[in-house]
């Protein structure tokens, strides 16, 4: 199990920290946050319910008790406002990455750095730049949760388990992801098959629905109760049981790609073999023309954002 740091103690953190204690992903878990009463709140709390599980250990701290942590995990910044969008919250997390990246290179020099900030991809590109950390050793959730959410959606209307189900989404973790469709199996059965082999089939309007459903299902759970938190939580959960296992699990993570789809050095999230190393390969599938087509529109979007919150940087 993994000693764990999580960078801000709000609604992803905690939430997150829960779940890798119920979970048994983490032996230890830190939490760290600027308000120091909040974060021991969280951890006393979270503590209590540890032994109806693993009874591992949470404890509010800094980051001088990072030591030895096999990752950490970034949830602080500013928060998403109904109306908001990810990239809409640039120039402030840049500010707050300038104040947490030099602390876990100083402290945490040898973890795993994982980013669930906002705009998640482009913040990985920021961490990236003012840690001086190895590629393979920081990248986001990516789509992660994105893709749970298509297959959930899929599962639903196709009577399958989600679990069952290989549907990816791919690009920014934001407003242009891109769900691909085009390779989408259950078992081995293509999706399209599938979808007509059951009397399920998936127009057009189905196929639009769901789309909405997952593209827009930050917006419409921050407009319900303020934040996204479980499915976040879940995904980060997810992430770090592979790494724990040494997994070398296939899951959509934001990581840095010095060529995609023709742009350059941006982080994306695309298929990535994760380990106890963090990143151990990268995987490019076969899509369609048009899915190519939308996965360059998304890697110019995020390139746009990077060189901008790359300037923010104080010289």
């Amino acid at each position: 199990m993994l000693k764990i740091g999580i960078i801000g103690a709000g609604g992803v953190g905690s939430t997150a920290a829960f779940a890798l204690l119920m979970r048994g992903v983490a032996r230890k878990v830190v939490l760290i946050d600027q308000n120091t009463k909040r974060a021991e709140a969280e951890a006393e709390d979270i503590a209590h319910a540890t032994p109806f599980a693993y009874a591992n250990k949470i404890q509010a701290g800094t980051y001088s008790d990072l030591g030895n942590a096999d990752v950490v995990i970034i949830t602080a910044g500013a928060n998403q406002k109904p109306g908001e969008t990810r990239n809409d919250l640039l120039a402030t997390n840049v500010r707050i990455f300038e104040n947490i990246i030099p602390q876990l290179a100083e402290h945490a020099s040898d973890a795993i750095i994982i980013i669930a900030s906002n705009p998640m991809d482009v913040m990985t590109s920021v961490a990236l730049k003012l840690s001086g950390f190895p590629e393979n050793r920081i990248f986001g959730s990516g789509t992660v949760l994105d893709t749970a959410r298509f297959r959930t959606l899929l599962g639903y209307h196709l009577g399958v388990s989600p679990k069952s189900l290989h549907a990816n989404v791919l690009g920014e973790h934001g407003d242009s992801e891109v769900l691909i469709w085009s390779n989408a199996v259950a078992g081995t059965v293509q999706i399209e098959q599938l979808s007509h082999e059951i009397g399920k089939p998936l127009t057009e309007e189905i196929k639009n629905d769901i789309d909405d459903n997952v593209r827009n299902a930050a917006y419409k759970i921050i407009d319900g109760k303020g934040s996204t938190t479980f499915g976040i939580a879940g995904a980060l959960c997810r992430i770090c049981q592979a790494i724990d296992s040494n997994e070398y699990a296939v899951l959509n993570v934001s990581a840095f790609h010095h060529d995609i789809e023709g742009i350059n050095d941006i982080c994306m999230a695309m298929p990535c073999v994760v380990g106890r190393r963090g990143i151990h390969n990268k995987l490019y599938p076969t899509f369609s023309e048009e899915e190519h087509a939308k996965l360059k529109q998304s890697a110019e979007i995020i390139k746009g954002f990077t060189e901008t919150a790359l300037n923010y940087i104080k010289k």
